[in-house]
């Protein structure tokens, strides 16, 4: 009963009600550290307060910060990501519904791929930084790592669970292996690897700022180091910034995608 009512209420809220609740968090939140950052417990040069962030944040998009501007590292970072994020999807995806569909391919790859899953992303930057040094290579190695098991068990588990009446009817008609991949098992599948896809970006982006701390000599994890270095924290905090403001337009995009396939779908 109390979960029934629970769900009845979320839908209820009108979206009015539901952006005055969200400007409130955000209003609650920013006083917050507005009082915290004025009163002095922390030392300003620590803890600035969210004005000194802004301007700060405003100046880097005008004034170059170890050789670029903000808009020009959040680019080099893009292209990155872009990079990685599309060889794990180019890779994965084929991948997982090759493994859903053909028994002996699962047998071989799932160990493997099972064990080296649970690398953390991060753990691969010794590796990138010996074998690339600073180059692109390194951060696109990181980005693949953390961007590519999302794609291929969502493709995976899309192929595994479509519907057995759509198979059977396809291998009744005498559909080939590669029809009925690219036919029944992908069409049938989309869904689930778009799901994935939101997963496999938002790791990747988490990924690339942590190979940017390392192997990278421009973008925005190389502008945190910087500016940690120099002991700015309006520079760290403005960076943080842009790279949570990166990441949800890439999920929003997504987002769309994802409600616009399941739309299509009578979903």
């Amino acid at each position: 009963m109390t979960t029934a009512t629970t769900v009845r209420s979320d839908q209820a809220l009108s979206l009015p009600r539901w952006l005055a609740l969200t400007l409130s968090g955000f209003v609650a939140f920013f006083a917050g550290w507005w009082l915290i950052a004025a009163s002095g417990v922390v030392p300003r040069q620590f803890l600035p307060t969210p004005l000194d962030v802004l301007t700060r944040f405003v100046a880097l998009t005008q004034s170059p910060f170890v050789g670029y501007t903000l808009q020009q590292h959040l680019w080099s970072s893009f292209g990155r990501f872009a990079m990685g994020f599309g060889l794990a999807v180019a890779i994965g995806v084929p991948l997982g519904l090759l493994m859903g569909w053909f028994r002996t391919l699962d047998a071989i790859v799932t160990p493997l791929f099972d064990a080296l899953r649970f690398v953390a992303p991060i753990a691969w930057v010794p590796f990138a930084a010996l074998w690339f040094g600073t180059g692109i290579g390194g951060p696109v190695l990181i980005i693949f790592s953390g961007a590519f098991p999302p794609c291929v068990i969502n493709a995976y588990r899309g192929a595994k669970f479509v519907e057995p009446r759509f198979v059977e009817a396809a291998q009744t008609l005498g559909a080939s292996h590669w029809r009925m991949i690219t036919e029944v098992l992908l069409p049938a599948s989309v869904p689930s690897i778009v799901a994935g896809l939101r997963i496999s970006a938002g790791l990747g982006w988490q990924s690339l700022v942590g190979a940017e701390l390392i192997v990278a000599s421009s973008g925005i994890g190389y502008l945190l180091v910087k500016g940690q270095a120099n002991i700015s924290t309006s520079t760290v905090m403005s960076g943080m910034i842009a790279i949570g403001i990166v990441g949800f337009a890439i999920d929003a995009l997504l987002r769309m995608l994802e409600r616009r396939i399941n739309r299509r779908r009578g979903r």
